[in-house]
């Protein structure tokens, strides 16, 4: 039987959720989320064009390591049930090349022009090690690590790199960039905490200098002031391809007010 103590320790989280839905809903017509704001500007007849985007974490590009990750963890949740043979170290040892492979992406940036020295010299060491007969004993390097994940822990780290994406998303939601024709607003929390500017204060441009990033699908919206004295605003987006070509066809439009019958004194 639980005691007072357990019953209260236990009742806490519900009680913080039941806290945070009241909360919400006293709030709800105040918070401006992104998709809120999305909707207004798509169903304002006097803007044809707009882009409501925001900056993802980094972390996004290690969606390659969370997907190795879930295989991963499947086939080490089948050959623990004993449905497959499958050596685990060697199966970690991809993991961690993935890994690897991720990291490189996320610290460094990779042109085209660096890519390609760098499978140059990868190229060039294979043809050394493969003519000194040293290939296979380095390839068993990685068996040799040792690193043996069970299907729990390929899942857990696939989760860990999944909820920070999740938490980049959802930060996503409170603070963006919607841009018009005629304006940009910064929105920088959840209220109406925002700044507007005028499309003559501020200048745009693509970055897709990072080949790799590229391929995953994302790039650089980067954001610059005519007062020097802000610092630029430098946003990682997915679909870089569709929102570069949205961006364009915004900064070159200026939207005007429909007609608006004249109202009668009162």
């Amino acid at each position: 039987m639980w005691g007072w103590k357990k019953f209260i320790i236990f009742s806490v989280p519900f009680v913080l959720l039941l806290f945070g839905a009241v909360a919400w809903f006293f709030m709800r017509k105040t918070i401006r989320s992104r998709l809120r704001v999305a909707k207004q500007l798509k169903a304002d007849p006097d803007i044809n064009d707009w882009l409501v985007v925001f900056g993802w974490s980094r972390k996004v590009l290690y969606v390659p390591m969370i997907l190795t990750s879930l295989v991963a963890c499947g086939l080490m949740a089948m050959k623990q049930a004993g449905w497959i043979g499958l050596n685990a170290e060697i199966l970690g040892g991809v993991w961690l090349g993935m890994f690897i492979l991720n990291f490189l992406v996320d610290e460094y940036e990779m042109s085209i022009k660096v890519l390609l020295i760098v499978l140059l010299c990868m190229i060039v060491l294979t043809l050394w090690l493969l003519f000194l007969d040293w290939l296979a004993p380095f390839l068993r390097f990685f068996r040799h690590l040792g690193i043996h994940i069970s299907a729990m822990g390929y899942l857990l780290l696939a989760a860990l790199f999944t909820l920070a994406i999740l938490i980049s998303w959802l930060r996503g939601l409170f603070y963006y960039v919607a841009i018009t024709p005629n304006y940009m607003n910064i929105q920088i929390g959840p209220t109406e905490t925002g700044e507007q500017i005028a499309r003559e204060e501020y200048s745009t441009r693509i970055d897709t200098g990072d080949f790799l990033e590229r391929l995953l699908g994302f790039g650089r919206i980067v954001i610059t002031f005519s007062d020097q004295r802000r610092q630029p605003i430098m946003l990682l987006v997915c679909r870089i391809g569709k929102k570069a070509a949205r961006l364009e066809s915004i900064r070159g439009k200026i939207a005007l007010d429909r007609h608006q019958p004249a109202r009668e004194g009162i």
